[in-house]
């Protein structure tokens, strides 16, 4: 089965104020491993970076003037995540984004099946942090390299936290096999 882990950057929080994308990254997966199928790019948003997005993922509006415009990679981005189930921290606010700049091109929204490791870790933790730096010190992932938000980053250290979300790392505890193995070795425990 093949998952796609999947970020966004963005001019600032909502798009009801017409803030756009300014970088996607995904990363593939398949049964739960990173293939080697990546799709990243910068986008030139067409406005302005607010000052708590530029202070979240240092993207200058200089640095992204010369990218490619949404419209010229939608057709590539689309085909990347066809057929496969999104997972995706905070699924709504990136989402948002995606279908704003799908609406605005007159093209249909994203219908992929959707995980939200968001609601997965509140629903595992409730009222702990949920959030991906509190998720990889949860689970011992390394995220030093996470100075600021970026999507490829984001999209290396949640593929590490989803799996461990949905418990394919976590060892099963059998407390009936090991009371049954201490009660045999105090059986045969000689006294000197």
């Amino acid at each position: 089965m093949k998952e796609i882990i999947l970020d966004t950057e963005t001019t600032g929080i909502s798009v009801k104020e017409g803030h756009r994308i300014v970088e996607i990254g995904c990363i593939e997966l398949e049964n739960l491993i990173p293939t080697k199928n990546k799709f990243h790019c910068y986008l030139n948003p067409e406005r302005k970076v607010s000052e708590k997005a530029f202070q979240i993922h240092g993207y200058t509006d200089d640095f992204l003037s010369d990218k490619k415009k949404f419209n010229e990679i939608v057709d590539d981005f689309m085909e990347f995540i066809n057929g496969k189930k999104l997972v995706i921290h905070n699924a709504e606010f990136d989402l948002s984004h995606i279908n704003n700049e799908l609406n605005l091109l007159g093209k249909k929204e994203v219908k992929n099946e959707i995980v939200d490791t968001l609601i997965l870790a509140r629903d595992k933790f409730p009222g702990s942090p949920a959030n991906l730096d509190a998720l990889c010190k949860r689970y011992r992932i390394d995220n030093s390299r996470r100075v600021h938000h970026t999507a490829l980053i984001d999209c290396e250290l949640l593929s590490k936290v989803y799996i461990n979300l949905i418990d394919q790392k976590e060892p099963t505890l059998n407390f009936q096999s090991s009371e049954k193995q201490n009660n045999l070795d105090l059986n045969n425990v000689t006294s000197y």
